[in-house]
């Protein structure tokens, strides 16, 4: 049985999830609810292929670890470099 839920969130963050789910075909519930559902629910494995989602997300959502020398800072300026040259 379905039944409502209300968040708040950032507008900008909304604005993103909505063109995420929309590039994907998906509503941005059926997003929210199979990402609670990878914490509630792990004997119910989420098909990956047809879901995609980070690395770092999917470490969380599998209970993995990021390697103990994994250095978010440069990672994430990697990141911002490679997407603004």
């Amino acid at each position: 049985m379905k039944a409502k839920l209300t968040i708040t969130l950032d507008k900008d963050v909304i604005e993103k999830a909505k063109k995420y789910a929309a590039d994907r075909e998906m509503s941005l519930s059926d997003i929210v609810e199979s990402y609670l559902k990878s914490f509630l629910s792990p004997k119910e494995p989420i098909d990956y292929e047809n879901f995609p989602i980070s690395p770092f997300v999917r470490s969380m959502a599998m209970g993995n670890s990021l390697p103990a020398d994994f250095d978010y800072k440069t990672a994430v300026r990697e990141h911002l470099v490679e997407k603004y040259k």
